[in-house]
């Protein structure tokens, strides 16, 4: 039964047709939808039929509707064509946003696939082991309707959690007890819960410039002034951090989007500086888990003394982005706060795919899993790199880098206009990659490409590659 209202309405024939009109226009009521009957419609309103009876003449004489004895009254193709054009003129509504939302833009660097696609951060789905997850979401939701699928720990499973905490022990050396691990729908709502507990309106946030585009939106929707600081071949720059700055955003083990490492003696200055000046350091481990060459620096969490380093990861690059799964480790100071900010925000995170998760660690899986992807991404890490190198050097420097989904390369020649022409160039002969000067923050960032080979499977990577070729030679 569609809802009509008529409380304090007078014109009640007029409402009818109105509110119906609407829904067709918009959507909720679609071609061959079958509207009640006249009589119908007439006793659950509590007025006459007759009433009802001039709105449906109403609808069907413009054309919103048509009526066939034995078959009702149901929402006409025309009506269908008006909705798929656009014409509504229902109330827009009087609220509006605030102006921050003004300058922020929805993704849309995902929005189109690619026959041959570059793009950065994205993980191979198709070597996504779906028939181990499927039986252990399977197994998972039985396990949860057995206790009633009931609310559950904003903190996290505890399952889960005790599994991250021996994977990071583990693979990253990062010293957490399940009691310091708070799961989270991605990396985003970390940041977010991580701002609204140790933040307020107008406190200032650094981050890399270039550098990774949501955290900053995210921090500018929620009243932060953001702070650009700048990334060179060793990290951040930690001698430009501005002292009011209450919290710094870094991705130190593999600079997004750069692909450098900072180092040993950058995250020292970080930390000292993070001391002076009483602010904390969120650290985003987003893809160490590949890494093909060097010796893994030891992550800002395990260097931190003081307890400022806030540690978040993600499953993401790992597993899948549409999983939605991250994590982050505080400080023993910070843990009520996070799960309580946790708790206002969406309670917690979808119990059974947790569940899924833990035993998916706990089994043997992920580590499985990784060790795979890990051999996948390295061999198309050595075949971009070598094309790089040995086919557009005179284009293109490449900067070093031994982990990750990607990697960055300056433009010797060109300039930022010109590399956003070969860009879209690319994108005509279905090769997807992305600027650098997309990631830029601050002052412009240098001219430059970012190549991801997560996404593109290894067999295309040669014959995509040589498209991107001849759309730079044109230059």
């Amino acid at each position: 039964m569609f809802h009509v209202s008529l409380i304090g309405r007078r014109d009640l024939s007029g409402e009818i047709y109105r509110q119906l009109r609407c829904a067709i226009l918009d959507g909720r009521l679609r071609l061959g939808d079958r509207l009640p009957s006249s009589r119908e419609l007439a006793r659950t309103l509590a007025v006459s039929r007759m009433t009802v009876t001039v709105s449906y003449e109403r609808l069907a004489g413009e054309g919103f509707v048509t009526s066939r004895v034995g078959a009702g009254t149901v929402v006409s193709q025309h009506a269908a064509h008006a909705w798929r054009d656009g014409g509504r003129d229902c109330a827009d509504g009087a609220l509006r946003p605030r102006p921050v939302w003004d300058s922020i833009s929805l993704p849309t660097v995902f929005a189109k696939s690619a026959t041959f696609d570059f793009r950065s951060g994205i993980p191979d789905a198709s070597l996504f082991p779906h028939r181990t997850w499927r039986r252990l979401t399977s197994r998972a939701l039985r396990a949860e309707g057995a206790v009633a699928g009931g609310y559950g720990d904003p903190q996290g499973h505890r399952d889960l959690r005790e599994a991250i905490s021996r994977h990071i022990g583990l693979s990253r050396g990062v010293a957490a007890s399940a009691d310091d691990v708070l799961v989270t729908n991605g990396t985003q709502q970390a940041l977010d819960i991580l701002a609204r507990v140790l933040l307020k309106p107008g406190d200032h946030v650094a981050v890399e410039d270039p550098g990774y585009p949501p955290p900053r939106r995210l921090f500018q929707a929620l009243g932060l002034r953001v702070v650009a600081v700048p990334v060179d071949r060793d990290g951040l720059v930690v001698d430009a951090l501005p002292r009011r700055i209450r919290l710094v955003y870094v991705t130190p083990s593999h600079q997004y989007p750069l692909g450098v490492s900072m180092t040993l003696q950058r995250r020292r200055a970080l930390l000292a500086w993070a001391d002076r000046n009483d602010a904390a350091i969120v650290e985003d481990d987003y893809d160490s888990e590949f890494r093909f060459g060097g010796r893994p620096l030891e992550p800002l969490q395990t260097l931190d003394g003081a307890g400022r380093v806030i540690y978040v990861g993600s499953f993401s690059k790992t597993l899948l982005p549409g999983l939605r799964l991250g994590f982050l480790v505080t400080p023993p100071s910070l843990r009520l706060a996070v799960q309580k900010a946790k708790h206002v925000t969406d309670w917690h995170t979808a119990t059974p795919v947790q569940t899924a998760l833990a035993d998916f660690i706990d089994g043997g899986g992920f580590a499985r899993h990784v060790r795979r992807m890990a051999r996948v991404y390295r061999t198309r890490h050595e075949m971009l790199v070598n094309a790089l190198t040995r086919e557009l050097a005179d284009h293109l420097e490449l900067i070093p880098s031994n982990a990750g989904l990607h990697v960055t390369a300056l433009a010797l020649k060109a300039s930022t206009r010109e590399t956003a022409a070969v860009a879209r160039r690319a994108a005509d002969a279905g090769v997807a990659i992305q600027t650098l000067a997309s990631f830029a923050v601050g002052a412009a960032a240098p001219a430059g490409i970012v190549l991801g080979y997560g996404g593109i499977p290894t067999g295309r990577i040669e014959e995509g590659f040589h498209r991107l070729r001849r759309c730079i030679d044109r230059d």
